[in-house]
């Protein structure tokens, strides 16, 4: 059981951490068109699509003693 929660927990910041992203990536498009542009550069995207990758994995990182035991880990 301790497994299926782990794998539960890790799962649900797995997903949070994309919809957060999501969602940064569309809160430009609320600002005046000459400025999306800019936002929305090749280079910007090609950032946050890498973000896709890798920020779940630091998230699991960071968040490793409440996948594992349930509670925030203590900072020793």
């Amino acid at each position: 059981m301790g497994c299926l929660t782990a794998a539960v927990r890790a799962l649900g910041v797995v997903v949070l951490t994309w919809l957060v992203l999501v969602v940064l990536v569309l809160l430009p498009g609320l600002l005046p068109a000459g400025w999306q542009y800019y936002i929305y550069s090749p280079a910007s995207v090609g950032l946050w699509m890498l973000c896709m990758v890798v920020a779940p994995f630091l998230a699991c990182f960071a968040l490793r003693g409440w996948i594992r035991d349930g509670r925030r880990a203590s900072s020793r």
